[in-house]
């Protein structure tokens, strides 16, 4: 006959991660080995520097303070309620108990013995993964991400550490390299090519370096149509230089570069420049082979666009990829690469468009240095939903008498611009930050002038102008422009300027986003009343944070936030852990919005607490960890003690 009581302890556990990663029969001998305790108000479990016992704890009913003792005083550090864990840490790190622990009502726990899990741990990735990202500082150290191989959970379930995505796979299976010397015929190229069957060639000289590239394209181009005879040399019609990469680079690495050049064949050599030996090549095909789809296909189409409404329909269709990326749990930084190429192809396009558009009605500007700005999250190059716009326009400084007319027409072209993003999706910002607004359209010159007031009168206003400005990026046109603005801010901002702190209180305006009983902070009115803005209250304290400290270390050309928190891991080693979980915070909070907003065809940006499955509330309550400990560290960095 079942034991009625482990049935009822598996029945709960189940639903709860880690538990619910494992088999029923795992599952069970757990629970055969649980012990039930009840605890009335006010019991302790454990006391603040106890050695552990072989115990952890879930909370069947009722709640658990987790307190901190200090001399006389007492700290509520977390409140635990039902389905919690809690205990687990010290029995993983071998150390004493850093809090205490009371029952703050009538309360029922499991007592599970962490020997029936310790084995479980060593078998199943997902449950060892699970609890060394909530609960295991040493056990984080064991799998601490690297690079591309950060490790998120999504709506689905856990990703274990050994798991390969093909974005993160070297090219292993590249062509073998079919060359010709430079000084051979086209005829004898030609024929190589059809003897081996492949559709391009590597050019090189006697000692095996890449010259340039010979395609099936190039011969119908050129031989085909009769401009060069087939005797001619192969130097005469190689594309050169030929893009060249090292051996050890991953598909995205491959991706990224084929879209950057506009190119469809890369030659891989021994140390990835053009001074060493041609050992393969790798073509847009081998990576439709590898993938089953290839975002630059996307660029390519944008390319060819003559219309908002052929933009519109590419920008779905990738939108459509973004999906399927975010279902097989695709590297976030890998996805963001990827929508950042596709967005700035089709802003790219977009200001194309525009600009011939005036052309046909009779206005040009020709011969001035100008440039697009993303701002916010497209300047961050992490904006992988179609949100708001946020842009603004840089030209080089001209007589005064002719800035009214520059502007104007600048003005006309930002406006035709933004038209078009609108139409494909991406809405106009509500505070009109864009390029079409002439407080966002300047010279250089203003435009530094305004940096200079914003950080020199360090306004309310005009830190929140700072927090979306400051992230600006160079989209189309002449970047020179925008580095030129970096600069100017830099030199402007003196590290020990009031300006700073102003921007560091600013910085923890929004606290971790959890009531005193663990709840989401939602909404008390308006719209989205009840709703918890992922963006404002999770997300922008994390990226306000690291620009903060990224200025601080006077390196404001860094504007990417998980590029931010990298930096500041490597100059602070004592603060890299907190950084680097703030990082991984950060991609989950991404993932989850960007799944949010492709499921509710919105922004992502609010969402109902009461529809998160326990799983996916614990595992954004522990992204708002690392708030509260970026926002102290800011508190003591900026002394902002006195300022409040």
């Amino acid at each position: 006959m079942q034991n009625a009581i482990p049935s009822r302890v598996q029945n709960f556990l189940q639903k709860l991660p880690p538990f619910s990663l494992l088999s029923g029969e795992d599952l069970m001998h757990i629970s055969e080995n649980v012990v039930v305790k009840y605890l009335q108000s006010g019991e302790v479990v454990f006391h603040q520097n106890e050695k552990p016992t072989a115990y952890f704890y879930v909370i069947n009913q009722g709640a658990v303070h987790l307190i901190r003792v200090g001399g006389m005083d007492e700290e509520l550090v977390e409140v635990c309620d039902e389905g919690d864990l809690f205990g687990v840490r010290p029995l993983m790190a071998g150390e004493s108990y850093l809090l205490s622990a009371r029952a703050s009502e009538e309360t029922l726990l499991y007592a599970i013995h962490f020997e029936s899990i310790k084995k479980l741990i060593e078998d199943h990735p997902k449950v060892a993964w699970y609890l060394a990202q909530n609960f295991a500082a040493g056990f984080h150290r064991k799998f601490k991400r690297s690079g591309n191989e950060r490790y998120m959970l999504n709506q689905q379930s856990l990703i274990e550490p050994n798991r390969q995505f093909t974005e993160l796979q070297s090219i292993k299976h590249s062509k073998a390299p079919v060359t010709c010397l430079n000084h051979q015929t086209i005829r004898e190229a030609a024929f190589l090519m059809k003897h081996n069957s492949v559709g391009s060639i590597i050019i090189v000289n006697e000692a095996q370096h890449p010259m340039g590239i010979l395609t099936d394209r190039d011969l119908r181009n050129e031989v085909v149509t009769g401009r060069f005879p087939l005797s001619s040399p192969v130097s005469e019609i190689m594309s050169s230089p030929v893009i060249t990469i090292s051996p050890d680079l991953t598909v995205a690495d491959v991706q990224i570069e084929m879209m950057r050049h506009n190119i469809h064949h890369l030659c891989l050599t021994e140390n990835g420049r053009t001074d060493s030996k041609v050992i393969g090549v790798i073509s847009e095909h081998d990576l439709l082979v590898i993938q089953g789809n290839h975002p630059a296909i996307f660029i390519r189409e944008m390319k060819r666009c003559k219309n908002g409404d052929d933009l519109k329909g590419v920008r779905e269709k990738a939108e459509n990829l973004l999906y399927q990326y975010l279902l097989q749990e695709v590297s976030i930084h890998f996805i963001a690469k990827i929508m950042t190429e596709v967005n700035d192809a089709l802003i790219a396009n977009a200001i194309e468009m525009s600009v011939q558009e005036l052309e046909s009605e009779g206005q040009m500007m020709k011969d001035l240095r100008w440039c697009w700005m993303a701002l916010g999250s497209e300047g961050r190059e992490e904006q992988l939903l179609r949100t708001d716009q946020d842009s603004g326009l840089v030209f080089e400084d001209v007589p005064n008498d002719q800035y009214v007319q520059t502007q104007q027409y600048f003005l006309a072209l930002a406006q035709k611009t933004n038209a078009i993003l609108n139409h494909c999706g991406f809405e106009y910002c509500p505070s009109k930050m864009m390029a079409s607004n002439e407080k966002w359209c300047m010279s250089l010159s203003k435009w530094k002038r305004q940096f200079s007031s914003w950080i020199k009168e360090p306004t309310e206003e005009n830190v929140m102008f700072c927090t979306i400005f400051f992230d600006f990026r160079a989209i189309y046109g002449d970047a020179s422009l925008t580095e030129q603005l970096g600069e100017s801010i830099l030199q402007t901002i003196d590290r020990k300027s009031i300006f700073l702190n102003f921007l560091a209180k600013d910085a923890i305006g929004n606290p971790p986003p959890l009531t005193f009983f663990r709840n989401f902070m939602v909404e008390k009115g308006g719209a989205h009343k009840d709703a918890f803005d992922i963006k404002t209250r999770a997300m922008m304290p994390l990226a306000d944070a690291a620009r903060l400290l990224i200025l601080d270390a006077a390196q404001p050309q860094i504007n990417n936030t998980f590029k931010r928190f990298d930096h500041l891991a490597e100059l602070e080693p004592q603060n890299a852990a907190l950084f680097e979980q703030a990082a991984d915070a950060y991609e989950i909070l991404m993932r989850y919005r960007a799944l949010q907003g492709l499921k509710n065809k919105d922004s992502g940006r609010f969402f109902d607490p009461a529809e998160l499955t326990k799983m996916e509330r614990l595992n954004l309550r522990n992204c708002f960890r690392p708030i509260n400990d970026l926002q102290e560290l800011i508190k003591v960095r900026f002394q902002l003690s006195m300022m409040m």
